[in-house]
């Protein structure tokens, strides 16, 4: 029997963000007996465990913040040296620090090096958004394919080659995500909630992308206008002290929970009554995918991109400048609310089911490796 195609994702860490969870995702729900995958990372995750589990290996190369730029760059090259013969696809989700890797694979004679695209923008100072500038240099020599979550995702990283790119869906598996009246009740119970208490929610990491600042600040008015609502927000991250602070200064510590990293996010949602995702900048987030299958209305950015919109009736795009519009919006939105039984299912027939995903990649790895054995058995057959 042939040995499953084993495919090497690489990931700076693998914890709960988008492109992490949506990888998750497709590993979870792909026929592990044709596709195994492994990863190449540089910091422990949360998932590391899980994908040993499934039966994926997690390689460990010291990144940048640890080596240096020559370190770091040694370490990918002596690492796909060591096994140019275990991987014929390398499938990178490191943004413009994919260039990187895909450029040690090329020199180690790696046939299919694949970018992916997750965002719209690089985060970090001048001078980190310029170094991974450089790095994204690499992808335009080194990158045989070009996959995004959307065509801003593809635009901002392929611009050249945009249309190239494989727009592949962040899927999910409806079911899990749901409503359910019975989920709700408990995890609201759980939290000390009411069910008259109108629950705002936020799911993402604590970084500057996010814009939890705002999120806390538009909260504040909701808050105002609105005495019994709360503000759940999960996730972690190295600003979560800095917005605790700032939940004090506003003078809304009491309302305001912060819930840490959750692993059941899927009940997590049931709970809430509206999404706020005011983010600086997205590729199209699995977040908003999930919120959107358990039927909550989202008041999200309109700086992210508007495929975010799965056409379920359920986003408001929303400019971060008009702050006052987020709190008028999102505070007639509770007078609003719909039925959200039927969102899951719309979801998966607008293709956003994770097993309809995992097919497709499935098939796409199984044909590169086809077409790679048909080449070389071409040129063994011109000796």
């Amino acid at each position: 029997m042939e040995r499953p195609i084993r495919i090497l994702h690489a990931a700076v860490n693998m914890n709960r963000g988008g492109a992490e969870t949506l990888l998750m995702n497709l590993y979870r729900n792909v026929d592990r007996s044709l596709v195994q995958f492994d990863f190449l990372t540089s910091k422990e995750g949360v998932f590391d465990d899980e994908i040993r589990r499934l039966g994926g290996r997690v390689h460990r190369i010291p990144y940048i913040d640890q080596a240096g730029h020559r370190g770091y760059r040694r370490a990918l090259r002596d690492f796909f040296r060591s096994r140019r013969d275990e991987y014929d696809i390398v499938h990178a989700h490191m943004d413009r620090m994919s260039g990187f890797v895909l450029r040690a694979a090329q020199l180690a004679g790696v046939p299919v090096r694949i970018a992916h695209s997750h965002n719209t923008r690089s985060e970090g100072s001048l001078a980190a958004r310029l170094y991974k500038r450089y790095a994204g240099l690499y992808i335009g020599i080194s990158a045989t394919h070009r996959f995004a979550c959307s065509s801003a995702a593809a635009k901002w990283l392929f611009p050249m080659k945009k249309n190239e790119a494989v727009l592949l869906k962040n899927g999910i598996d409806p079911e899990k995500f749901a409503y359910s009246q019975a989920v709700r009740a408990s995890v609201r119970e759980e939290l000390g909630l009411s069910e008259s208490t109108y629950a705002i929610g936020h799911v993402g990491r604590f970084n500057a992308q996010k814009n939890h600042a705002q999120l806390l600040e538009i909260f504040g008015g909701v808050q105002r206008r609105i005495p019994n609502s709360v503000l759940l927000m999960a996730g972690d991250g190295p600003l979560r002290q800095e917005m605790e602070r700032k939940a004090s200064e506003l003078g809304i510590t009491e309302q305001v929970r912060f819930l840490g990293v959750r692993e059941d996010v899927e009940r997590l949602l049931q709970a809430f009554d509206a999404f706020v995702f005011p983010s600086h900048h997205e590729g199209l987030p699995v977040t908003l995918v999930e919120a959107q299958a358990s039927g909550l209305p989202c008041y999200i950015s309109d700086a992210i991109s508007r495929e975010a919109d799965l056409g379920l009736g359920l986003v408001h795009f929303l400019s971060n400048r008009l702050h006052d519009d987020y709190i008028a919006r999102i505070a007639a939105g509770r007078e609003r609310q719909s039925d959200r039984s039927s969102a899951s299912l719309c979801l998966a027939e607008a293709g956003y089911d994770i097993r309809a995903t995992a097919r497709w990649i499935q098939d796409y790895y199984a044909g590169q490796r086809e077409v790679r054995h048909e080449n070389v058995n071409r040129i063994y057959a011109n000796v």
